[in-house]
């Protein structure tokens, strides 16, 4: 894979490894005023590092990012007097994993020798995660720094927390607390090559550094994971390039968005995103590993026995720990306990608990029924959680509703404090039933009957199709809003309707649990002005109270919000809208070399030729990066299977603007499958024996 060379006006470049990353700015510096550093399991390690030649800050010229954790800032010295140009280039090749690693190369380019002074300047406050994000963020602890022949140590001591930095300079570098310099001599069209290692501690325990200064990377196991994971990736070509590049970059974001269990290493989970939420998240890491099975099942497999092995197992109001309730995120590394002293486990999600069943079901259709078995007791927990305490009062409903003031006063994917709003901009109040829960809730229904039958089951089978039609029946009824023609976004504390038009209800669409006969007027809504904006599903309406187009949920547009409701217009037959928000989609994904961020704000296409990224978004992100892979299969190929019948189903519906698909690589029970189509004729090469191709949709999609 080529090197990817980026412009530099302004931009930050974030590399990251598993839980560590690192931001700078465009020039490698490392600025101690920002939401910049060298962060590890949720603390700031480098909150500054910078490099001055001469005293004179270097004038960048290109970042050249070979993978997610390696890049290299090209720069050069500024002219001495009565010179047009100068003649020393500056290359700091940068690799971060477990710390640091980095490599300053100089060259003189002139024909006579250079003396240079290079100076860097270096600090540590270890300062939390949160509290640099939201620009908050005093050093923590009791800190010293101290100088030892070439490493320069950093050290903060925060109640029972103890954390530790070593920067090894170069043997002949000059070191003082926080400030190092290196006087070199270099000849004629030389250069001097010096390497900076930082290496992190922990509670007293050393973490193990991926790259070492005078090792090879080659055969590290970040390099290794890389290759591996790009060779097993399916590979898709299209008469679209807008499409191909949006595929390849989803690819090569999920890869490095993967993180790997110290329990388990060859187990990977889906991280949330970069830079802030490199960790497991219940609800994000489902949707997205979800989004992925044509891609890698075994992301699925991975989160699945992680959440699993993490499942609530008692009450714990501190937490919102419930037994059987899956996690809503973890911090300070997969290897924490639910109950440890820092409460790194918090369960404050309404809807991953039925999203776990869901996946599970879908892991079932694509061959993995070893995983189902091992995990049916876990799906079991968390289908008893939704009835004995997601739903609250008895009414048939899940809702939700903060055990603590510290918790989340949100529990859906919306989950800002005002999130959940009327139409006119009044927040509604817990306990709140949200729709698209309440579809998620249906779905998992569904897909605890296809396992029971799977399994030869019929009784339990039966048992959850019919909870499954009386959830349907009462949803349609009370949820319903005749006289907007649209479904509530919930019921609040008092039962009453929270009548804001919203993206949710393509998220029912998605589940299926909306009857045939709205199904019409909700996509009209969705596909409508007040909703699409031209590159997405607004997350609220144009005409609703609480609307701001730069806001995080009340208008902004989420890609993975868009082409779940995408794959809910597709499924009910609506082709033409789903059509219109997938290709909405790539367009917006163009302006952004490929890469959809977490979230764009809502301004309208026709008031803007290009997206507007909103300000803080995650870039890459899980479900933004699966969400093309996502429409590939439901809205583009429409593909599904079910491994325990046999049966491939695949009826490719291609919009004039992609003429065609070829797709290999494709991992469906133990088989690698080849798909090429035209929209009009499919050939499809490597089924596994025993399953058959059928060329029409899967007909229990159609509700």
């Amino acid at each position: 894979m080529l090197p990817v060379i980026s412009g530099v006006a302004g931009d930050s470049v974030t590399l990251v490894e598993g839980t560590s990353f690192a931001i700078s700015a465009a020039g490698g510096d490392i600025e101690s005023d920002g939401a910049q550093g060298l962060f590890f399991d949720d603390t700031r390690f480098v909150s500054h590092w910078r490099a001055r030649l001469d005293d004179v800050e270097l004038e960048t010229l290109a970042v050249i990012t070979h993978n997610p954790f390696n890049a290299s800032f090209l720069s050069r010295g500024h002219p001495h007097e009565g010179r047009a140009d100068s003649t020393i280039v500056v290359v700091r090749n940068r690799l971060v994993g477990n710390g640091m690693r980095e490599e300053i190369l100089v060259q003189n380019l002139a024909p006579v020798s250079a003396s240079c002074r290079l100076s860097f300047e270096l600090d540590a406050d270890f300062a939390h995660i949160f509290a640099v994000k939201e620009g908050r963020a005093p050093a923590r602890g009791a800190r010293s720094i101290e100088v030892q022949d070439s490493t320069m140590i950093f050290s903060s001591d925060h109640g029972a927390s103890a954390r530790r930095l070593a920067v090894l300079f170069p043997p002949e570098s000059v070191l003082k607390p926080g400030v190092a310099t290196v006087e070199v001599l270099i000849p004629a069209k030389g250069e001097w090559l010096g390497c900076f290692e930082f290496r992190l501690e922990e509670d007293g325990e050393r973490v193990e550094v991926r790259f070492r200064c005078g090792e090879p990377i080659e055969h590290t196991t970040p390099i290794a994971r890389l290759r591996s994971w790009e060779q097993a990736a399916p590979r898709v070509s299209s008469g679209n390039d807008g499409l191909n590049i949006a595929i390849a970059q989803s690819v090569r974001d999920l890869g490095a968005l993967r993180i790997f269990d110290p329990d388990h290493p060859a187990r990977a989970v889906i991280a949330a995103g970069a830079p802030w939420f490199m960790t497991l998240f219940g609800r994000d890491s489902l949707l997205t590993s979800l989004m992925t099975l044509s891609v890698d099942p075994t992301l699925a497999v991975g989160t699945l026995r992680t959440l699993a092995r993490l499942q609530g197992t008692k009450v714990d109001p501190s937490s919102e720990e419930q037994p059987g309730k899956i996690l809503h995120e973890l911090r300070h590394g997969l290897g924490s306990a639910a109950d440890s002293k820092q409460g790194s486990v918090y369960y404050g999600s309404i809807d991953a608990t039925p999203l776990f069943v869901v996946l599970l079901g879908e892991l079932g259709r694509w061959g993995f029924s070893d995983v189902v078995q091992e995990l049916l007791p876990h799906a079991d927990r968390a289908l008893r959680w939704i009835e004995e305490f997601g739903d609250r009062d008895g009414d048939g409903f899940v809702e939700y509703e903060r055990s603590t003031e510290n918790g989340l006063a949100n529990q859906s994917w919306k989950d800002s404090f005002d999130g959940v709003n009327f139409a006119d901009g009044r927040i509604a109040e817990a306990p709140i039933a949200l729709c698209e829960v309440q579809g998620y809730v249906y779905a998992a229904y569904l897909a605890r009957a296809e396992i029971a039958r799977g399994f030869g089951d019929d009784a339990t089978a039966f048992d959850y199709a019919a909870r499954a039609a009386k959830l349907k029946e009462a949803f349609n009824d009370q949820f319903w809003l005749s006289e907007r023609g649209y479904f509530a976004l919930g019921l609040d504390g008092n039962k009453r309707p929270i009548d804001s038009l919203t993206s949710n209800i393509g998220h029912c669409l998605w589940a299926g649990i909306v009857d045939k006969d709205k199904a019409r007027q909700v996509a009209d809504h969705l596909i409508g002005r007040e909703m699409f904006s031209g590159w997405g599903i607004r997350t609220l309406g144009t005409s609703m109270g609480a609307y701001n187009p730069v806001s995080y949920h009340n208008g902004s547009v989420w890609p993975h919000d868009s082409a779940i409701c995408a794959a809910g217009l597709m499924r009910y037959g609506f082709v033409d809208e789903a059509h219109t928000v997938t290709l909405g989609l790539l367009r917006a994904a163009g302006s952004f070399a490929g890469r959809l961020p977490e979230l764009l704000c809502g301004f309208d296409s026709s008031d803007f030729a290009t997206p507007v990224r909103y300000p803080t978004s995650c870039a890459p992100q899980a479900w933004s990066s699966a969400a093309v892979l996502f429409l590939l299969r439901t809205v583009l190929l429409r593909l599904d299977v079910s491994a325990h019948e046999g049966r491939l189903w695949l009826a490719p519906c291609l919009p004039a603007a992609i003429a065609s698909i070829s797709m290999s690589g494709l991992a469906i029970a133990g088989a690698r499958l080849s798909i090429e189509t035209d929209g009009v004729h499919t050939k499809v090469d490597g089924l596994p024996t025993g399953m058959r191709l059928v060329k029409t949709e899967r007909p229990s999609l159609v509700p």
